[in-house]
């Protein structure tokens, strides 16, 4: 149990790491195209995991690398259509339509994995989704930023709900590490494709490095470790959080205005949060 509370806990902090990266990426892709964005992040991410542990890949099954790629996949198209979405709308609209993967994932897990989802995390869920809206309604046109990143944010729950079925708590750093493996290797490919750009100035290396270290290298480190012990659902609902964490930094540091509205959206995720830790611990064995 302290275990588990430990890992709440840290994909609350991932939460933080992914709320404050959506200001840093904004001005990073406008220097530099999108794919050679992501290519060169998750390609520092991963050579930051194979020198830590290099022989990570002993003894692991086919089955096991499959399912590992399979799962970057679903990453690596949420992490592209997000990223184009994201240079073409708003951060706030970017931020409220990937919190889509909010009801995505557990109609993913019902509807493919008959995975039944409870009544009480619906009602978390739902809960959440208002915050969301709360946080971030400035009034949305559909464009195709916006379809992009709602694609994203179907592919963020496909991912959430894989994660669930093959995160057993063994080997967390090699499922990570393909994961990224394959992200990196899709990017790059549409990089080269598209003309590689080599990152132009020093504040998108700090993007990149921030965004490889601490949101892509530890951050989904702790995502495949933690949901080997609660369900999707549970961890779309801590990982929502990001948002949240996006307006309170945009307080403190860049001064932006705190309204009623945006707090009483901040505590009804914060509610919803509560709600499905503590139904996922009545529901664990």
């Amino acid at each position: 149990m302290i275990t588990r509370n430990l890992l709440y806990l840290a994909m609350l902090a991932t939460a933080a790491v992914w709320g404050g990266s959506f200001v840093l990426m904004k001005d990073a892709i406008v220097q530099q195209d999108v794919y050679s964005f992501l290519s060169t992040r998750f390609i520092v991410a991963a050579l930051l995991m194979i020198a830590y542990r290099p022989t990570v890949f002993h003894g692991l099954s086919s089955r096991f690398i499959k399912h590992g790629v399979l799962a970057g996949v679903l990453l690596s198209g949420g992490y592209i259509f997000q990223t184009l979405g994201l240079a073409k709308t708003t951060v706030s609209n970017t931020g409220f339509i990937t919190g889509m993967y909010l009801v995505f994932t557990p109609l993913i897990s019902l509807v493919i994995l008959k995975r039944k989802v409870l009544i009480v995390q619906w009602l978390a869920v739902a809960i959440a989704m208002i915050g969301l809206i709360l946080i971030t309604y400035n009034g949305i046109s559909i464009g195709t930023g916006e379809i992009l990143v709602l694609i994203s944010a179907l592919a963020f729950g496909a991912h959430f709900v894989a994660l669930g079925e093959w995160s057993n708590g063994k080997n967390t750093y090699a499922l990570t590490l393909i994961q990224i493996l394959t992200v990196s290797a899709i990017a790059t490919v549409c990089a080269f494709i598209n003309g590689f750009e080599i990152p132009p100035s020093a504040s998108v290396w700090q993007a990149i490095a921030f965004t490889a270290v601490f949101a892509t290298f530890l951050a989904f480190l702790v995502q495949t470790k933690a949901q080997s012990v609660m369900s999707a659902t549970a961890a779309s609902v801590l990982l929502a959080m990001e948002t949240p964490f996006a307006v309170v930094l945009g307080v403190l540091i860049l001064n932006e205005p705190l309204t009623i509205r945006i707090a009483v959206g901040g505590a009804m995720v914060m509610f919803a949060m509560g709600v499905v830790i503590w139904s996922d611990k009545k529901k664990a064995p």
